[in-house]
């Protein structure tokens, strides 16, 4: 596995963000082939076979804890190595519960781009990692339930907080708040929508299966 018979898949559904990493990744010599979400890598993959998927975790459609279980069920793609890039999940819980879920690697963001660069050099050198096994659908299911349960409520006081401030502010020097009170409720009503979808999974489940 190298830069010359593979490319990285970048998945990050900020355009902003998303231009400057292909851009870094391009001028760094790699070829890059980029997605805006989950469901957009699995079509891509099924096309061609990345040599590393770089991938934010939260997303709409199909965030990053989804993306990874579905390519560790897969025994075609269960070897591909992921790694997470992420501002939102950064808790010791959601690092573990990436790990667990088959992430490669966990780094946060903002990027430090000399270690992300090296980071990216180390696994095209390593070769194929072991095989990853998938987690246990109901272990998966619960655990991620967790994970956007937690995110939400803190999401929850970060928008009644926005709302509270925006409240006593006038027009000028709001915008950053504007701006972040967007963010969070298009991340709450995502994460919103991922827990009915989970909610509707561990019904098939029970600790007992």
């Amino acid at each position: 596995m190298n830069a010359e018979t593979g490319y990285l898949l970048l998945v990050e559904d900020d355009p902003d963000i998303l231009k400057f990493l292909e851009t870094t990744l391009t001028f760094s010599g790699y070829r890059v082939v980029t997605a805006f979400n989950g469901n957009e890598v699995l079509e891509i993959i099924h096309k061609e076979r990345p040599a590393i998927v770089i991938t934010d975790i939260m997303m709409p459609k199909l965030d990053g804890f989804g993306l990874v279980h579905r390519l560790r069920l897969n025994p075609e793609t269960r070897d591909i190595p992921v790694v997470f890039i992420t501002a939102t999940y950064v808790a010791p819980e959601d690092r573990d519960f990436a790990f667990n879920a088959g992430a490669t690697h966990f780094i946060q963001k903002p990027l430090n781009l000399k270690e992300f660069l090296a980071t990216i050099d180390e696994l095209l050198k390593q070769g194929l990692p072991v095989t990853i096994e998938p987690l246990d659908e109901y272990e998966f299911y619960e655990g991620y339930r967790r994970r956007l349960e937690t995110k939400l409520a803190q999401l929850n006081k970060q928008i009644a907080r926005d709302e509270l401030l925006l409240g006593n502010q006038t027009d000028t020097g709001s915008l950053a708040l504007k701006a972040s009170f967007h963010k969070a409720t298009v991340e709450r009503d995502d994460i919103l929508l991922l827990l009915d979808q989970i909610h509707e999974q561990l019904k098939k489940y029970n600790k007992s299966d």
